[in-house]
């Protein structure tokens, strides 16, 4: 679905990934995304740097260790998305 779903804007990706999540609510889901926001709320998200995996974890974990995960967060979302508080420092 990686190319099929590329190209969705941001009102028709949440209720895509909200009916995703309840039809296959028991089920292992794989996503690979490029928009962070696609896998902000899973249970493990890996990190791929030229094929390489440089981060494991959930957005919370890797906003704290994982750079390439950080730069491209920063990028696509939204303060509250990232989780800052109101000093602006990591949670």
């Amino acid at each position: 679905m990686d190319e099929s779903c590329a190209a969705r804007d941001d009102n028709t990706d949440g209720p895509l990934r909200k009916a995703l999540h309840e039809h296959v609510a028991d089920a292992t889901v794989i996503i690979v995304a490029q928009r962070i926001s696609t896998v902000l709320h899973a249970n493990q998200i890996l990190v791929l740097d030229d094929g390489r995996v440089v981060g494991a974890g959930t957005h919370a974990q890797l906003l704290a260790t994982c750079p390439e995960y950080r730069e491209i967060a920063r990028s696509q979302l939204s303060e509250k998305e990232l989780a800052l508080n109101p000093e602006g420092g990591e949670q």
